[in-house]
């Protein structure tokens, strides 16, 4: 996958881009990341790239032809474009999904208020949000973007299933986790999981996920419980019992 950044701040992709799983996405040509300096296509001779917003109102906008011009120079006319923006769809399980799908894309970063609106609506970009609060810019959301869709590319994690069997990707919220030693303090590692009882082992899992989704994110319970699911007569009984305590 190819994902071309326009960003006024290239730099804050650099450590992001060349450590960890991005990283070794990256030198081993799973993943190609390339940011775009929106200032080198300004045509002032200072680089300027915002101005203040027609209306008025507090802060500056940044000017649609230092973007266009970026946008022309990735070819984005043939590619998804992403504005990050907290006024845009929540990122989620699914969009993350479409997107890793994806053979490029390219993600506009907003800085001050925002962008100028022709900017987007010309180049058709999708505005997407990582949640209900505002950042100082949209180079951060990028990163948990990228981040997010790259680990489900194949080949980026080092175990293929992991992806999928953590957290929201299974529909439901991943289940404690314990490594060496086994006592640390006098708290314990729970039995079942050094028992090498495997079946024991993923219906502890699967109690304590569907306990912790019920209890931290009903809504994403709710929709768990309305999805068709293969159970086994034993994880039948645990999902039954959990329902039982909400009664």
């Amino acid at each position: 996958m190819k994902i071309d950044v326009l960003t006024l701040f290239p730099e804050m992709f650099r450590p992001v881009m060349e450590s960890s799983m991005l990283g070794r996405a990256v030198a081993g040509g799973i993943l190609e990341i390339d940011t775009t300096d929106i200032r080198d296509f300004s045509h002032d001779k200072h680089n300027k790239a915002d101005d203040y917003p027609f209306g008025g109102g507090g802060g500056m906008v940044m000017m649609a032809d230092p973007i266009f011009g970026a946008m022309e120079s990735v070819g984005a006319e043939n590619k998804k474009v992403i504005y990050m923006s907290p006024r845009g769809k929540i990122l989620d399980r699914e969009k993350i999904e479409e997107l890793s799908g994806l053979s490029e894309m390219v993600i506009l970063c907003g800085h001050y208020e925002g962008v100028d609106q022709r900017a987007l609506d010309y180049w058709n970009a999708e505005e997407i949000s990582i949640g209900d609060y505002v950042l100082t810019g949209g180079e951060l959301p990028a990163m948990v973007l990228i981040d997010s869709v790259a680990r489900l590319l194949p080949g980026v994690l080092g175990n293929e299933n992991s992806a999928l069997d953590e957290s929201v990707y299974s529909g439901l919220l991943e289940h404690p986790q314990y490594t060496k030693p086994r006592e640390y303090r006098g708290l314990n590692v729970p039995e079942v999981l050094t028992s090498g009882n495997h079946q024991l082992i993923d219906l502890w899992r699967l109690e304590h996920s569907l306990q912790l989704t019920k209890e931290r994110r009903p809504d994403l319970f709710e929709k768990f419980l309305q999805e068709e699911h293969a159970f086994s007569k034993q994880e039948r009984k645990i999902l039954e019992e959990i329902m039982k305590i909400e009664e």
